[in-house]
């Protein structure tokens, strides 16, 4: 029988997977943690036991982005040793520089996300992928994949609609297929981005040149760079099941299942968008921060560097999170009063 996901599917090893997580993999995330940052923490938003439930019988965690490999490693070893699941990860193939690089992740429980294609190879690896996701989850595996395809370069962290569009391909009733996911969102926050003066960077160099893209080199280097910076406090903040929601807002307005795909990929893109914004650890910033963002500015290297332009995009960087939270809070004070 043909293996119709041989070329992205994550290699199963079974009980040897787990004896080289406890033996080797789990003690170096561990003594990279105590390296680079003061504390990773897994945390929830709500009511604890709901949430527990929610994932017990498997769960899509769909989270924002920081860093290309810790994100999902560290909550990997979180949920593994809190609550003995190990999620199957997507991996963008444009972080394997190096054959080994591809082989070594799936024998990690990480699955293949292809990118870089035309058009219709794109819809054709979309419907692959889409299809593997359903698989996993039929079997009642848990699974972590980013709400982008990359990371929010300005930590505006928004849920792309064509990343749920692929998740939901081939089936007709959109939101039962969504329901089927059992999406959970989840917040990460690090207090210090280590790969924030690389950002800024590549925000400069795409504003003076449309068309400049990441070479594989730029993809090693913010890989190195996330991986050895300095992180300050690291926070993973478990949020419930977006299903009751979308229960909820259908009974309020069955009319929305009739809306137009655009319409209905939006409004599940908004839930999924308020539990990540209202699920962010804020950090207080003292007046050190400016001398940091200094630092930071020190570290970019451009012919052209336009020092006020790579400031505001710093800034920014850090500031977005704590908006996006803040709006949060007053929209949901507003629809309580109502």
């Amino acid at each position: 029988m043909k293996d119709e996901f041989k070329d992205i599917r994550a290699y199963r090893v079974g009980w040897l997977l787990t004896i080289c997580d406890f033996l080797f993999a789990f003690p170096l995330l561990w003594i990279w943690a105590l390296r680079t940052t003061k504390g990773i923490h897994l945390d929830y938003l709500g009511d604890r036991k709901q949430i527990e439930s929610d994932i017990k019988h498997g769960a899509f965690f769909m989270t924002n982005h920081r860093d290309i490999v810790l994100d999902s490693a560290w909550l990997s070893l979180l949920l593994r040793l809190r609550y003995f699941i190990r999620p199957f990860i997507g991996i963008g193939n444009n972080l394997f520089a190096h054959k080994w690089i591809e082989v070594l992740v799936r024998f990690n429980r990480c699955f293949v996300v292809k990118r870089g294609a035309g058009t219709h190879a794109q819809l054709e690896n979309a419907r692959q992928l889409s299809a593997y996701i359903r698989q996993l989850r039929d079997e009642g595996k848990s699974i972590w994949l980013a709400q982008r395809e990359g990371r929010a370069k300005d930590s505006n962290d928004l849920t792309q609609a064509s990343v749920l569009h692929m998740l939901t391909l081939g089936k007709d009733d959109f939101f039962e297929n969504v329901k089927a996911l059992n999406i959970c969102p989840v917040s990460i926050s690090y207090e210090y981005d280590p790969c924030d003066y690389l950002k800024a960077r590549e925000m400069q160099l795409k504003r003076d040149n449309p068309h400049w893209h990441k070479t594989k080199r730029d993809d090693v280097e913010s890989m190195q760079t996330g991986i050895r910076g300095e992180k300050g406090r690291v926070y993973y903040r478990l949020t419930p099941s977006i299903n009751p929601e979308i229960d909820a807002m259908l009974a309020a307005h069955p009319e929305y299942r009739k809306a137009p795909n655009h319409d209905q990929l939006q409004l599940v893109c908004d839930i999924i968008d308020r539990h990540i914004h209202s699920g962010y650890e804020i950090f207080e910033r003292g007046t050190e921060f400016d001398a940091y963002l200094e630092s930071r500015l020190a570290k970019i290297e451009l012919p052209d560097k336009d020092e006020a332009f790579l400031r505001e995009k710093l800034v920014e960087m850090y500031e977005f999170p704590e908006k996006n939270f803040r709006k949060c809070k007053v929209e949901s004070l507003k629809l309580k009063e109502l």
